[in-house]
């Protein structure tokens, strides 16, 4: 049934990813089982520009959901007035347009308390009514799908399960929708998904899914029921629920801080490791940072005042801080530090440089031949060293020619001539003269 369902809303839609096409499908169901649970998540679909497939999505979804209030700009009298004659889900176009005003011209507070307060089973709102201002309690819970540009208030945000819608690419084909056209398939299914629904009731309502890792508070609220439906629908579906609440719980976490967190992650780095910095000091630095707009907020940049009271909520006021020997006022890092820790994500720590790798190896086995028997080594016999004597050869006298060997100079002057071989000359052995000239009684 489920798979039905998707193939039918992606014949008309295209949307950012599988996980948001699961979403959708599983808010669908989870629209004819809302009286069973304990809440309702509302399923926002938001993009920056125009034209990107969001109020196409909630003209598919009016065909398939029960007892459906598609509304551009409805009153809030009236949309309360409308969940007090029966249940209905409610289907909110060009939101952008209700919560985007400010000031004196916001009158959509009580619409938004509906929506906040709509998501639990059996909320109320109470309001005065007719002459005699009798006070009535309207019920207000109810399913919900919103649709429009920019972002919903922080309140909304954290109570839906977000889409961020774009523009269809050219490759991205999809059917024209003709509601006169459409409209029949849709309702037999829609009629179809409500039998199921009915015999599943009581298996989803007393469900108690188990969330994904990571997956906690309000976040695991928005998401209980949809993963109950997946659960009782079985096959690939409790699977495919998972893995798209993960990434669209990482979508929602992704969005833009509020002005306060962005205000408290600027000032964490501004302190870095210092104790103590003077409010000028830290305003300076706050309005270099590019991508922050404390430089011009509302047309001038933050100053003392608008600095302490934007930390004012979070319990951080300033005192007087002593810098380069002087008292000026300021803040310490040990007031911060609590606000810090319960408001930002924790600073990663820094990762240890890798390990260097260990040359490449083959990985093919060296081939060592297999033996039974490894011989043992031969002994072989040391050296005989040869003995020692003390037999020293006998040197033959020379006989002494009377005069100092320093002083013996050869007689002979002239070539050989015998064999006419130079004149005896004195050299590093001795007198060196050929053997005619040695016979003739010159010194060796």
């Amino acid at each position: 049934m489920l798979d039905d369902v998707r193939t039918f809303i992606e014949r008309f839609v295209a949307f950012p990813s599988v996980a948001a096409l699961i979403a959708v499908v599983l808010w669908v169901a989870h629209a004819h089982l809302v009286l069973v649970g304990e809440n309702s998540p509302r399923l926002a679909m938001l993009s920056p520009e125009p034209g990107s497939g969001k109020t196409r999505t909630l003209e598919v979804l009016e065909l398939l959901v029960p007892n459906p209030m598609f509304a551009l700009s409805a009153s809030t009298p009236a949309t309360f007035r409308s969940l007090m004659k029966a249940s209905r889900v409610l289907l909110f176009d060009e939101v952008d347009a209700i919560f985007g005003k400010r000031g004196a011209e916001d009158s959509a507070e009580d619409l938004r308390a509906l929506l906040n307060a709509g998501h639990r089973r059996g909320a109320t709102i109470p309001r005065c009514v007719g002459p005699t201002h009798d006070v009535v309690n309207f019920p207000v819970f109810a399913a919900a799908a919103l649709a429009g540009l920019g972002d919903l208030p922080d309140t909304l945000m954290t109570r839906s399960v977000i889409i961020r819608m774009r523009r269809r690419l050219a490759s991205e084909e999809v059917e024209p929708f003709r509601r006169r056209l459409h409209e029949p398939h849709g309702s037999v299914l829609r009629d179809a998904l409500a039998v199921w629904c009915a015999t599943v009731s009581d298996q989803v309502g007393a469900a108690w899914p188990e969330m994904p890792d990571g997956v906690t508070d309000r976040p695991a609220d928005v998401w209980e029921p949809l993963l109950a439906v997946a659960d009782a629908a079985g096959g690939h579906w409790p699977e495919s629920a998972r893995a798209a609440c993960v990434e669209l719980v990482k979508v929602n976490e992704s969005r833009e801080a509020s002005l306060g967190v962005k205000l408290l992650s600027d000032l964490r780095a501004v302190f870095g490791d210092a104790d103590a910095l003077s409010t000028e000091t830290i305003l300076a630095c706050l309005c270099e940072i590019e991508e922050s707009p404390w430089d011009d907020l509302r047309g001038k940049p933050l100053d003392a005042r608008g600095l302490a009271r934007r930390l004012r909520p979070y319990e951080v006021t300033s005192t007087k801080v002593k810098v380069d020997n002087k008292a000026l006022q300021g803040y310490r890092r040990e007031h911060l530090w609590d606000t810090f820790a319960r408001y930002l994500p924790p600073i990663a720590e820094k990762a240890e440089p890798p390990e260097p790798s260990e040359p490449c190896r083959s990985e093919t086995e060296p081939e060592v031949p297999f033996s039974d028997e490894v011989p043992e080594p031969g002994i072989q016999a040391e050296p005989i060293a040869p003995p020692l004597t003390r037999d020293v050869p006998v040197v033959p006298q020379v006989p002494h020619s009377g005069r100092s060997e320093r002083t013996l100079v050869p007689t002979m002057t002239a070539a050989c001539p015998v064999c006419q071989a130079p004149p005896p000359r004195r050299g590093s052995l001795g007198i060196i003269a050929c053997e005619h000239q040695l016979a003739a009684g010159l010194p060796a």
